[in-house]
């Protein structure tokens, strides 16, 4: 049995797995890193996730594809989405699909840990 809660990291740039989930883990959670939603998907990570960190834009499934199909699954999984290329139709999507932030990349540990706080319960 885990603590802590479960985040999943998912994203195709190495280097962002690597930042990310360190970050998530010196904030005492659990994290599984994943290159790719559908990666996340096929290892059935959804049902143990209790946040889900993922890029936007991706190689296959989407982050807002996968938002949009977990939430047509009936999974309440908050997500948080970040993406490097930001424009306005991306963001009201994201929004749409009901992602509980939106991280333009760069961006700051403070924002994150925002992120964070909003999608668990304390």
């Amino acid at each position: 049995m885990q603590d802590s809660p479960l985040i999943a990291v998912i994203d195709d740039d190495e280097s962002v797995r690597i930042s990310v989930s360190g970050l998530v883990r010196s904030l005492g959670y659990a994290v599984h890193v994943f290159a790719s939603a559908d990666a996340f998907l096929a290892a059935g990570a959804a049902a143990e996730s209790d946040c889900i960190i993922s890029d936007v834009q991706m190689p296959g499934t989407t982050g807002i594809e996968l938002k949009e199909a977990l939430a047509a699954a009936g999974s309440h999984t908050p997500v948080i989405l970040m993406t490097a290329f930001i424009n306005d139709a991306v963001r009201v999507r994201a929004s749409d699909a009901g992602a509980v932030c939106f991280l333009t990349k760069p961006f700051g540990a403070s924002e994150l840990i925002g992120c964070l706080d909003a999608a668990l319960p304390k």
